[in-house]
């Protein structure tokens, strides 16, 4: 989005052109969490030491939480419905305008909920990683029965967080209205690390954890081994490495894929995971084979970081057609390295920008001129 508020037109390049049909969802992916107003304060040269006062050389806001998952996904072209409460203060109101007007997200499963103020983090980002402090309740339920979450929008695909020890029925819901259930899972805190914990493992088309959580459920010493481990679990198994890449497994044909990480001046991490997510739903949904599912997460990934903010960094076709331009101009680029991302060739917009891109900085309190 320009500082005016327009999205940019290669934004609306629609990945599923062709694959949909008359009587198809009109939803391409469904999510639900919290929504948090992201406050991020950039250029520290240090973190801050107790007792003093730190000077941040920039700031930004915008929607954070469930908000960098939804905004990453919009941002690919694809149809996305979120459900979530908002406050019905000015930081919820903001949030709902910049998700619905600004990257056109179907808010129709969300909800404003009156006299609930919305959860806050305040994201401190230096030297490469980020200080995070949080502050929010949980919402109140609904006053009267509504559409969700037991009867969730028909959907290609949803993407869901597994908690250990309990089952969300939605999950269930959408995978047997057809939706392919997409899930990442956090930090065990009880340490038991049991994969039967997770009831709804068994409704998902794929399981994305990253190394460390891998090894642990399975038990096992290598991501590797562990990514094979979970294929026996799940239809594609996805490992996430770090900088040394990403692994994934497709169960049901022993297609292995691994993607090493794509170099780059990491300023904020915050969000990657969830940007990784939606570049292989992107791909998954519209076709491609597994390597190019992979490589194409992990470029998304790899182009968030470069820009600091959650849901502010999420890359579009824009930034990525511009990226690919100005590697392939860039003498001494390894020949396989670049062959790697050649399926891009076919799908991208003419690149009208320079690389690197950069995107307005949402700041609370602005007005467009009348």
């Amino acid at each position: 989005m320009d500082s005016s508020g327009r999205r940019d037109e290669a934004a609306r390049l629609d990945p599923l052109d062709g694959l949909r049909e008359p009587d198809g969802p009109c939803c391409d992916v469904f999510l639900t969490g919290t929504v948090f107003l992201d406050i991020v304060f950039t250029g520290l040269d240090s973190a801050p030491v107790r007792g003093t006062e730190s000077w941040a050389r920039g700031m930004g806001s915008s929607p954070g939480g469930v908000a960098n998952m939804a905004t990453a996904l919009a941002r690919l072209g694809l149809r996305t419905s979120l459900a979530a409460a908002f406050g019905d203060d000015h930081y919820g109101e903001y949030c709902w305008d910049a998700l619905a007007d600004g990257e056109g997200i179907d808010l129709k499963m969300s909800r404003t909920v009156p006299g609930w103020h919305s959860p806050v983090t305040v994201s401190m980002a230096y030297e490469g990683e980020r200080t995070m402090v949080s502050h929010g309740h949980e919402a109140p339920p609904p006053a009267g029965p509504g559409p969700f979450p037991d009867c969730p929008p028909r959907a290609r695909a949803a993407i869901a967080a597994l908690t250990p020890g309990r089952r969300e029925e939605w999950i269930a819901s959408a995978a047997r209205r057809g939706a392919k259930i997409f899930a990442d899972v956090g930090w065990d805190d009880t340490g038991r690390w049991d994969l039967a914990g997770l009831a709804d493992l068994e409704h998902c088309e794929a399981f994305l954890p990253n190394a460390e959580e891998a090894m642990r459920y399975t038990r096992t010493d290598c991501p590797r081994a562990a990514a094979r481990a979970l294929a026996e679990k799940v239809p594609v198994a996805v490992v996430t490495l770090g900088a040394e890449g990403a692994y994934a497994v497709d169960g049901s044909t022993g297609e292995t894929a691994e993607v090493p990480a794509i170099a780059v001046e990491a300023l904020d991490p915050t969000g990657a995971g969830d940007v990784f997510v939606a570049g292989f739903v992107t791909g998954t949904l519209a076709g491609w084979p597994l390597a190019d599912r992979l490589a194409f997460a992990g470029l998304t990934a790899a182009l968030s970081v470069q820009e600091f903010g959650g849901s502010l960094s999420a890359p579009g076709w824009s930034e990525i057609a511009a990226w690919w331009q100005q590697v392939q101009a860039v003498d001494g680029q390894d020949p396989q390295a670049l062959r790697r991302y050649a399926f891009l060739d076919g799908l991208l917009p003419t690149a009208t920008r320079v690389w690197p891109l950069r995107r307005a900085v949402p700041t609370i309190g602005f007005r467009s001129p009348a």
